[in-house]
């Protein structure tokens, strides 16, 4: 499966293959099928897609009946509005009575570009995994993200599903070892010195990063951390342990999000030091997708910079 493809290409693309396995499966969107690529499930299955307008609040909520009445809704729109807009529903109406709804935020992170920061959503890890009992999970490919729709579909209980705008690199289907499961996160590459833990489009960038320490004899793990809620803590602290300091890299920001989450967890389970890479207090920026994503330091040479300070810092 070689090539280039966006996260919510692949997405729209695996609604539509697993429709009819899965009968329960609804999906609704807020006037933006277009862009999150649910056109595609709206096309092939029309009776089980509902346009609810630019209407994020009440999506949710019709979402929410839905669940309770035995359908499977995955209810799209972007990142900003899904984990913005609508927030209070998704807490009240999915989360509180733990509603088999699947929020899915699309154009998450500074990579929307042109757009600029009313549209960069990079709180909605925080926002959501602030609720309780709400499963968070961000691919990293178009593979991986085939494999997270039908595990969501299998999965009970509200979750939140974050896609990406730009074509990334596929290399999980080639990984050695690689498999995934929600609340598991995968090894892609085994080290001594420090541990990356990433998510989404920053993976494919820590793979990078990766390669660029090697040539400095830096031994770099790199840890696919799809799901951030809830967390790999098993992995983790492995990772922790063995390696003696940790890099988190996510497009997001450094607060509240996967960077976090790991401290959260290690600062209590195996103190060692924890250097976060993302978006810092800051809001986006317009530009295109990589432009943004350079003025941020969201590269490969940006995660292998932090790689360094956590190697010095456990010294």
């Amino acid at each position: 499966m070689a090539g280039k493809i966006a996260t919510r290409n692949a997405y729209g693309e695996a609604l539509v293959e697993l429709a009819e396995k899965y009968p329960e499966l609804v999906v609704l969107d807020a006037d933006l099928s277009g862009a999150t690529m649910s056109k595609f499930f709206a096309a092939a299955y029309p009776d089980r897609f509902f346009d609810c307008g630019i209407a994020e609040c009440n999506m949710t909520g019709i979402a929410a009946g839905l669940a309770a009445d035995g359908f499977k809704p995955f209810a799209n729109t972007f990142a900003m509005f899904a984990a913005g807009r609508a927030y209070e529903q998704v807490r009240n109406s999915v989360g509180y009575p733990h509603l088999n709804v699947k929020i899915v935020g699309s154009h998450g992170g500074v990579s929307v570009g042109e757009d600029g920061a009313t549209h960069q959503c990079i709180e909605d890890f925080a926002l959501m995994r602030e609720i309780p009992g709400m499963l968070v999970c961000c691919p990293c490919d178009g593979h991986e993200m085939r494999l997270a729709v039908e595990a969501l579909l299998n999965y009970e209980g509200p979750a939140y599903l974050r896609l990406e705008r730009p074509a990334t690199e596929i290399f999980t289907d080639e990984t050695e070892g690689y498999e995934f499961a929600l609340g598991k996160g995968a090894v892609l590459r085994d080290g001594s010195d420090v541990s990356i833990v990433a998510a989404g489009i920053m993976v494919g960038k820590a793979l990078e990063a990766a390669k660029l320490l090697e040539t400095e004899g830096v031994s770099a793990r790199v840890i696919d951390m799809h799901t951030i809620k809830p967390l790999d803590t098993g992995l983790l602290l492995k990772a922790a342990r063995e390696t003696g300091c940790v890099v988190t890299s996510e497009e997001h920001s450094v607060l509240g999000g996967l960077g976090g989450a790991v401290c959260e967890y290690l600062s209590g389970a195996c103190p060692v030091p924890v250097v976060r890479h993302g978006v810092e207090d800051d809001f986006g920026r317009s530009g295109t997708a990589n432009a943004v994503l350079e003025y941020f330091g969201l590269t490969a040479e940006g995660i292998a910079e932090k790689a360094r300070l956590a190697i010095r810092l456990k010294k």
